[in-house]
């Protein structure tokens, strides 16, 4: 690639953004009402521990999903974490994605489980289950895979080898706040569900997250885990860990409920704007929305082939800021590459050629309500202009 410095200049004073945009921003409630909730928890002195709001949260989150048995947490990898304690999860091997979020590996690390990575399918980005079975093993206990992108992962079959092997399955569902498969919720899918809140998603609590469960037993269970083990006054019975949200960030959960079906909405009509401006450029791939799924809007990734595009992801990356634009490289590098998993025989390059590929290839561009109409289309006109300035190149 060899953009001409003077061409790309003029196209910088042209079509820059006045303000920096990132690839997310939270939807911030009213201050007021922010307010009030706080004046209730000043009232009350009830900062954490089952409060009030934190009840209240916990019920009407249940609702909003449509689900039956929710757990609340502080944050969603110590939910994962809780996880894998809850369903005995403590040895052994578990199957997972290496085009993940960090915290997916870590919390199987943290229990003493040997993460086994499983290339990801080329079109949903998702842990393929056709490349399951060959991983499976007398010490695999699990397979942990990722809605990446809040796509659901192909959950049928997933569960379908789950049951030939005996093994449990435990949904990373960190980007998938209200996606819906076949009318109901994806975290109704595998033995256990887990949401994150935090700061960067779609829907948060400031930090944040939960489990989705299947029965009272196992809700009951997790409850004690994530509170020490803590049964009554007197009774401790089970090691537990300190994994309850307080009620400062249930609070402000609460008024993001009111909030969070018009956020979606907007992402949904910002998403449009990029599909409109971005289809059929030469070398982009944008992101399908599978069958029978009602999307949440979470993120918008896109793959950048350079033979085609003519730049490489990283360089349009890069370029993108020059007009002050900040995408991400979600998922790069793979979690396969880090050095506390590279010497695992599952992390091997050759092992991982789409996943390789992806992580290579793959852009996320801003994505949140508060994102102005113009600055998504003028990023699209940005990408498809760099793009023709390489064809105009006699270097290109």
């Amino acid at each position: 690639m060899n953009w001409d410095a003077g061409a790309v200049d003029t196209l910088v004073q042209r079509l820059a953004l006045p303000q920096p945009v990132f690839v997310t921003q939270p939807n911030m409630p009213d201050l007021g009402d922010y307010h009030r909730m706080l004046e209730k928890i000043w009232d009350r002195k009830w900062l954490t521990n089952d409060g009030q709001f934190h009840q209240e949260f916990e019920r009407r989150l249940a609702a909003q999903l449509k689900v039956e048995h929710i757990n609340l947490f502080c944050n969603g990898a110590l939910a994962l974490l809780v996880a894998l304690q809850a369903l005995r999860i403590n040895s052994g091997e578990v199957i997972t994605t290496p085009f993940t979020f960090p915290a997916t590996p870590h919390v199987l690390w943290w229990n003493n489980i040997r993460p086994v990575f499983c290339d990801i399918d080329p079109v949903t980005y998702n842990l393929d289950p056709k490349g399951i079975e060959q991983h499976i093993r007398p010490e695999t206990r699990a397979i942990l895979p990722v809605h990446v992108f809040g796509t659901p992962c192909d959950v049928e079959a997933i569960q379908a080898i789950a049951d030939r092997h005996g093994l449990q399955v435990i949904y990373d569902a960190a980007h998938a706040f209200g996606v819906r498969y076949k009318g109901r919720s994806i975290t109704e899918h595998g033995d256990l569900s887990m949401l994150s809140f935090h700061a960067t998603k779609l829907f948060t609590s400031i930090e944040g997250g939960a489990l989705v469960s299947r029965s009272d037993q196992l809700r009951t269970r997790i409850n004690f885990l994530k509170n020490f083990g803590i049964a009554n006054e007197e009774t401790v019975i089970a090691p537990g860990i300190n994994g309850k949200m307080n009620e400062f960030q249930a609070a402000f959960g609460l008024l993001q409920l009111d909030m969070v079906d018009a956020e979606i909405a907007r992402r949904a009509k910002l998403t449009q704007i990029y599909r409109d401006g971005l289809s059929g450029l030469p070398g982009i791939t944008l992101a399908k929305t599978p069958p029978d799924v009602e999307p949440n809007y979470a993120y918008f990734p896109m793959l950048v082939d350079e033979a085609k595009y003519g730049a490489s992801r990283d360089e349009l990356h890069a370029a993108l800021k020059r007009f002050n634009i900040n995408s991400r490289k979600y998922f790069y590098p793979l979690c396969s590459h880090f050095p506390c998993y590279a010497a695992l025989p599952s992390a091997r390059p050759e092992n991982l050629p789409v996943a390789e590929r992806v992580a290579s290839q793959v852009l996320c561009l801003p994505l949140y309500g508060n994102l102005a109409d113009d600055a998504a289309a003028t990023l699209c006109t940005i990408v498809r202009e760099l793009h023709a300035l390489l064809k105009e190149s006699p270097h290109g």
